[in-house]
């Protein structure tokens, strides 16, 4: 292998357990070329392990191992073997979830969503990429599935210089795949949905927020109808927003099949949206707000927490007395303390008195790895009004 020389401030990092190097951290790349496995030595020269190697991102090189081992067919199908048995151990009720969860499963930048009989599969840096071929064929050692496709259609592979587009690596990849997700019939769009196809990370806060809900419901950002389809069958009727057509279609198609009538299915704003509800005066039992990842990156953190605050205030206006509202964040960047604190604002402003009924996270296909924050992501809060 080539040999890549990094500072003591990388090396303090890796010694603290985090997989990733920056590239201000690295001191001689030598001759290390786009994606490669390469070894990672001190300045001194000691090992400190293998990685691959980025040419183009400012993550220039993300730990694979501390041990001196090639990164081969075996050691993938040994990573990927014990990602399924953990998963198999965990996830109850779907046939739908993710089974590679990149740096939480010592696969860094590596993602596998696997729908029923199908596999979605995300490779998001350069090492990844160029280790694609060998890796579809250990998970079609490991699964047999009918299909792979990659979505390669991720933005942030533009960091690494890598092509925007999907690709069929097995099979014949369908537009839609079939599965079922806590006693639901649901239809995924492999295609073009969202992340692989499906939010699979709420798939277990569906089922938690669901047991709160009663009356009216209000789900925001609804996209395919998660939390809708969720709560209809304890909630008199529930309005679902988006601002995605294609993505309400779908939703609409699976309350069909799940023989689901009590969903009102809005095309608009959720901002937008909210403010006409206040205006009219109506109110909410139950409010679910999933919104996209408002902070991108640290640069937009005040102005993706004014959007978070706006959006609590603005529901919990409408929340009746007694009411619970479901409020979401999916950004990094912002913290658990972050969400509780803007939201507690947001009450006192609102006039409403809150108390937290559930703190959740990401779920159990999704862990979290302690030594790296970046694989915590998603915060969950369920709040009732007193």
């Amino acid at each position: 292998m080539n040999q890549v020389r990094v500072n003591r401030r990388a090396e303090g990092r890796l010694g603290a357990g985090h997989l990733w190097i920056y590239a201000s951290d690295v001191v001689d790349a030598g001759q290390a070329g786009p994606g490669e496995a390469v070894r990672v030595v001190n300045e001194k020269g000691r090992f400190l392990g293998i990685a691959h190697y980025s040419s183009a991102s400012q993550i220039r090189l993300r730990l694979l191992t501390r041990e001196e081992r090639p990164i081969d067919r075996a050691f993938f199908l040994e990573r990927l073997r014990a990602a399924i048995e953990f998963r198999r151990a965990v996830v109850a009720d779907s046939d739908a979830c993710r089974l590679v969860h990149a740096e939480a499963d010592l696969l860094p930048a590596l993602i596998v969503d696997q729908y029923g009989a199908h596999l979605a599969v995300q490779f998001l840096d350069q090492g990844m990429d160029r280790a694609a071929p060998l890796i579809a064929g250990c998970l079609c050692e490991l699964l047999s599935p009918a299909s792979i496709l990659a979505r390669n259609d991720v933005a942030v592979r533009r960091l690494e210089e890598l092509p925007l587009e999907p690709l069929a690596l097995h099979g014949e990849p369908p537009a839609q795949a079939e599965i079922r997700m806590n006693g639901l019939a649901l239809a995924v769009d492999l295609q073009r949905g969202q992340k692989t196809g499906a939010f699979l990370d709420q798939r277990e806060n569906y089922v938690a927020a669901a047991r709160w809900a009663r009356g009216r419901g209000l789900d925001l950002f609804t996209c395919q109808g998660g939390f809708a389809l969720h709560a209809a069958r304890r909630c008199e009727t529930v309005e679902a927003v988006d601002s995605s057509a294609p993505a309400l279609e779908i939703a609409a198609e699976n309350a069909r099949r799940n023989r689901i009538a009590n969903i009102v299915w809005r095309e608009a704003n959720a901002f937008d949206y909210l403010t006409g509800l206040a205006a009219a005066r109506r109110q909410f039992d139950w409010i679910v707000i999933d919104p996209p990842a408002f902070a991108k990156s640290r640069a937009n953190l005040e102005a993706a927490m004014r959007g978070y605050r706006d959006l609590n205030y603005k529901a919990l206006k409408i929340l009746a007395p007694g009411g619970v509202l479901v409020t979401c964040s999916c950004s990094h960047h912002v913290s658990e303390a972050d969400l509780l604190q803007l939201v507690a604002s947001a009450g006192l402003d609102a006039g409403r008195t809150l108390r937290v009924l559930e703190r959740r996270t990401q779920a159990a296909d999704h862990p979290i790895l302690l030594t790296v924050p970046e694989t915590h992501y998603l915060k969950c809060l369920i709040l009732q009004t007193l």
